[in-house]
């Protein structure tokens, strides 16, 4: 009989992996703004984990990881920026691996996770983020020093949100320099393979190869295809990928109203509909924070 495998959303992209014994967070940011929806629980309370997979370095990925990490003595795996963020935050080196995109780490004698070089979505290209069905287009071709400008002009406008907000900005400070390379994992196990993304960007190259069980696609900015911003609807950009996948069922990411006023929580509606369009044998899964949805059920 196979262990059973859950799935636990904790708000933005944070969710946890049960996987029989086996406990995997993936991203760690679970203390958020008062104003933003309560998920239920805090990284204070999370006695358990075995691994912390993130995705990439901000803040609201990675702020908690150390949390979690001093608490459980989870092992962190992440970018190399986001492993000099944690040791300077105190978590021991043994509890560290730096990844880069191309390594396969062993989690339990039957579990693995494959690492995978993603892109970031274009952060840079707006301020308040869009609505999931409102067409982008433009933005071609920007250099990396105007991005970086831009993207200063966002932290400039960020100023201008509420006290709550800028009170836990700051308090979820911890000095990365930039998101430090987005990555993706493919975690392999008896039970079935899970794909996890928890920015919307990726290299179509690597996404058309992977072919997941289930997948776990970031529903939030303005979609990031091979370095270029995608030139129609981030609805479309997400259905694109389950297109390239082909995963038997779907879950979004970073989808709730995670930072008010500067995020929007996303109407599912406009990506369920591209999807019947684009991959119309996927399954779209809506869950709350902490349903525990059976992973595989009825896939394998």
């Amino acid at each position: 009989m196979r262990a059973s495998a859950t799935l636990d959303w904790l708000g933005c992209a944070t969710f946890r992996l049960t996987l029989g014994e086996l406990v995997v967070y993936l991203d760690a940011y679970v203390d958020r703004v008062p104003a933003a929806p309560p998920v239920g629980v805090t990284t204070a309370d999370i006695e358990r984990a075995d691994w912390i997979l993130v995705g990439h370095s901000h803040f609201d990925h990675l702020w908690g990881a150390e949390t979690i990490a001093r608490n459980t003595g989870a092992t962190i795996v992440g970018s190399y920026e986001t492993v000099r963020v944690m040791e300077q935050h105190g978590v021991p080196i043994s509890q560290l691996v730096p990844v880069a995109g191309g390594e396969r780490v062993r989690l339990s004698p039957d579990v693995t996770a494959s690492v995978f070089p993603s892109q970031h979505s274009c952060v840079w290209s707006q301020t308040k983020m869009t609505a999931v069905d409102e067409v982008c287009v433009g933005d071609l071709r920007v250099t990396h020093q105007e991005q970086q400008a831009r993207f200063a002009r966002l932290v400039e406008w960020f100023a201008t949100l509420d006290q709550d907000v800028q009170a836990h900005l700051a308090a979820s400070y911890q000095g990365a320099r930039g998101d430090g390379g987005a990555l993706v994992f493919l975690v392999d196990s008896p039970q079935g393979s899970l794909f996890y993304q928890d920015t919307s960007g990726h290299w179509s190259g690597i996404l058309r190869n992977l072919r997941p069980d289930v997948a776990v696609l970031a529903t939030a900015g303005r979609g990031n295809v091979d370095g270029e911003p995608v030139q129609g609807t981030l609805a479309g950009f997400v259905a694109r990928e389950a297109d390239l996948l082909r995963p038997r069922r779907v879950f979004l990411s970073h989808h709730d109203d995670w930072l008010p006023g500067f995020s929007t929580a996303v109407d599912v509606g406009p990506v369920r509909a591209a999807l019947g369009v684009q991959a119309p044998g996927v399954e779209l899964v809506e869950t709350g924070y902490l349903a525990g949805y059976p992973l595989f059920q009825h896939l394998v």
